[in-house]
């Protein structure tokens, strides 16, 4: 990512608060990153958040963003020329034919109840209002962001803004990988391991899986390239299970090792599970979950993670709970209609 300079890339928030020093701007570029990444870390911590950020991690990530260009979509917070906090606006259409305009933003925890979040938010919700207005205006228009059941801050000020809860998410961790179930494919099918040949395939496969998941978008090309650019890609300690030529379902397995070294732990992550519709209630995800701990075990990890939609349609908490894993945190998504 380049850097952009501008004479003047200050920006006017209204209803800021009169702190002394304060200040909003645009985004510069990867001389950002180390900055924003501080706010991150130190707002992570103060919400008993132990999800690890890099400055390369963002870099990369803000690198591969759909529907954001940074230098016009995030906006941060300076006081005194410190970076103190920013927000980031993207939006996406969802496959119910529902426009969601998402913001995300953090503020250190030192300069939070201040009003520098309520006015970050407000200017978020005032430019995705102004990307709304070159959308076509059918079906529904939701503004969208999310709070940890540790930020109890944050969701005062969200349901203050006129945000309502809409869905639960839950993180979840198996704090051991002992007693693993016994858990084989359905007879035919088999686990192979994902080349790059084999990768177009596979994406093709989790994007169908993915269709009836609550919150969807619709899929592009431009996706494609950006599913191979993510951070935690780790194809090796993927577990794909294949019948014939057919890709059935899938785990992507990563390890965030820089994260494990910072919080002192050996986790590996059972990420990104899939089955196709065809392969469904056969046992695939379960079995795929069981190979994924054999395989962390093997290299040397001694507890396994997730992230579920707590309303899954297809039982996945139920199955996640009953393959060892346990609820750590509550992730809930709220909404508001734009108007």
């Amino acid at each position: 990512m380049t850097t952009h300079t501008s004479i003047d890339d200050s920006v006017d928030v209204q209803g800021a608060p009169a702190i002394a020093g304060l200040t909003f701007r645009r985004f510069r570029g990867d001389s950002d990153f180390p900055k924003m990444v501080a706010v991150l870390q130190r707002a992570r911590k103060a919400d008993q958040n132990d999800e690890l950020a890099t400055a390369e991690d963002m870099a990369r990530s803000y690198a591969n963003l759909k529907n954001c260009d940074p230098y016009k979509d995030v906006l941060i917070a300076e006081v005194g020329g410190h970076v103190v906090g920013y927000n980031r606006a993207s939006w996406w259409k969802e496959l119910s034919g529902t426009h969601v305009y998402e913001h995300f933003g953090q503020v250190a925890p030192e300069w939070r109840n201040k009003g520098i979040g309520r006015a970050l938010l407000r200017h978020a919700e005032a430019h995705l209002r102004q990307i709304a207005a070159q959308h076509p205006a059918d079906g529904d228009r939701l503004f969208d962001t999310g709070a940890l059941n540790t930020q109890p801050g944050l969701i005062s000020l969200l349901e203050s803004e006129g945000y309502s809860p809409i869905r639960p998410g839950y993180d979840m961790v198996r704090p051991n990988l002992d007693n693993i179930p016994d858990a084989p494919l359905p007879e035919g099918m088999e686990v192979r391991p994902a080349k790059p040949e084999h990768y177009r395939a596979i994406w093709e496969a989790e994007v169908e899986a993915f269709r009836d998941h609550w919150g969807e978008w619709e899929t592009e090309e431009a996706d494609y390239p950006r599913w191979l650019n993510d951070p935690m890609f780790q194809p090796d300690l993927w577990q794909v299970a294949w019948e014939g030529d057919q890709v059935a379902g899938m785990v992507r397995n990563f390890i965030n090792h820089e994260g494990n070294k910072q919080f002192g732990r050996l986790r590996g992550y059972t990420e990104y599970i899939s089955v196709r519709r065809p392969w469904r209630r056969r046992g695939v995800a379960r079995a795929l979950i069981a190979s994924s701990f054999h395989l962390h075990k093997q290299l040397g990890m001694t507890e396994a993670a997730l992230g579920v939609d707590g309303e899954n349609p297809n039982g996945a908490l139920q199955l996640y709970q009953s393959m060892g894993f346990q609820i750590t945190k509550v992730w809930t998504s709220y909404r508001k209609p734009l108007k």
